[in-house]
């Protein structure tokens, strides 16, 4: 039996292997540094378990609480949701309700996704056997409204569901679900939100940030949106894992409830059984300690910093695919895999794009003015400009 002194010795030497938000060459990410508070927070809430609720109804009162401070950050005073692992299940959550209402229509279920869909939406495909329709992006890198509205009226009584994106995974971009939802409400179809990166973005943006041209309306005010998907622990600087699903009231919970008998609730709605307390605990202190003033200034500096990192590339004649919609960059590469790996040999680590030949580059609060000088200029030397 090895002792507890060595056991941590042993566990550092792993983690000294992991990198460090705060060394700035994480640029991929769409998660950072908790905050600090989050170590307090850990130790009190380590053994909870929301699985189980009703062993737990401090934590399960502040699970409440937490959702309806996002709720009303999203424009409803009357929301129902759970804190949850990610991103990854709160859509496939709710795909699973668009699919319960429209099992009752006796066909195929048909959902409408953009192009910039998130992965999570094929990991439900491929478990609930969805059938999805792609609709493809405007100049914007957009979903084409257009399209959209000429496929519904084609296929008139057969979409179930549509996914609109608030802050795209790969170019931060955010559809115009105030037209989406006009058409929703033609048509009586759900709309679901995928809001995990911008869901703690948009409601802190000041107006000078928001690029001209674009609708950043994406809540629960828009007709027929029944859903949306917000993280906490992207840029509302909770602790892996607090990722959120929302609803817009309990009446979506029989969608999604399962008998568990054994337990102190007789029905369990969540895809994960156990569920730690630690994220509901930390996103609640967090937000409670921030407020809409402190996320407004850290949004504020995060945009700063995205135009301050496009400056930089201009000087080096490196170009963006489009303006930044969010706290997101897409550097123009005519082999970005490449590129890549060559930044990634200089320890620096950030991603690429599907949807164009990019580099991606997510300006988190951990990437400071000093980490985007350094950046450049060790992309300067891969690309020898």
């Amino acid at each position: 039996m090895k002792k507890e002194r060595e056991i941590l010795e042993e566990l550092k030497k792993y983690r000294g292997m992991d990198l460090k938000y705060e060394d700035g060459r994480i640029l991929g990410s769409m998660c950072t540094k908790p905050h600090p508070i989050s170590r307090k927070i850990l130790e009190m809430f380590l053994d909870t378990n929301l699985g189980d609720p009703g062993l737990f109804p401090g934590t399960k009162m502040l699970e409440e609480e937490v959702i309806r401070m996002i709720g009303e950050m999203l424009h409803n005073r009357n929301p129902f949701g759970y804190i949850i692992s990610g991103g990854t299940e709160a859509n496939i959550t709710a795909m699973r309700v668009v699919k319960k209402i429209g099992k009752g229509r006796k066909r195929d279920i048909y959902i409408l996704i953009p192009e910039t869909a998130h992965f999570s939406f094929e990991k439900a495909r491929e478990m609930m056997d969805l059938n999805y329709r792609t609709i493809p992006l405007d100049k914007r890198y957009i979903m084409d409204v257009k399209y959209l509205k000429d496929y519904i009226e084609d296929n008139r009584g057969k979409i179930d569901g549509i996914v609109a994106i608030a802050g795209s995974t790969e170019l931060g971009t955010v559809d115009n679900i105030l037209e989406i939802s006009k058409i929703a409400r033609e048509h009586n179809i759900y709309i679901h939100v995928d809001g995990a990166f911008g869901g703690f973005v948009i409601p802190f943006l000041e107006e000078k940030y928001k690029l001209e041209g674009y609708n950043y309306n994406f809540d629960f005010s828009l007709d027929n949106v029944f859903s949306i998907t917000v993280d906490p622990h992207k840029m509302g600087l909770a602790p892996i894992p607090a990722g959120g699903i929302v609803f817009r009231d309990i009446s979506f919970k029989r969608y999604l409830d399962v008998e568990a008998p054994y337990l102190t609730e007789t029905s369990q709605a969540t895809l994960l059984g156990t569920r730690t307390g630690i994220g509901v605990a930390a996103t609640w202190a967090i937000m409670k300690h921030l407020g809409a003033e402190g996320y407004r200034e850290i949004v504020s500096q995060c945009m700063e910093n995205t135009y301050y990192l496009v400056k930089r590339m201009k000087e080096y004649s490196f170009e963006s695919v489009i303006d930044p919609v969010l706290n997101i960059v897409a550097i123009k590469d005519d082999n970005p895999l490449d590129t890549s790996l060559k930044l990634r040999e200089r320890g620096w680590y950030l991603s690429t794009c599907r949807c164009v030949e990019a580099l991606r580059v997510v300006v988190m609060p951990h990437v400071k003015r000093e980490h985007i000088d350094r950046f450049i200029e060790t992309l300067a030397q891969c690309k020898k400009r």
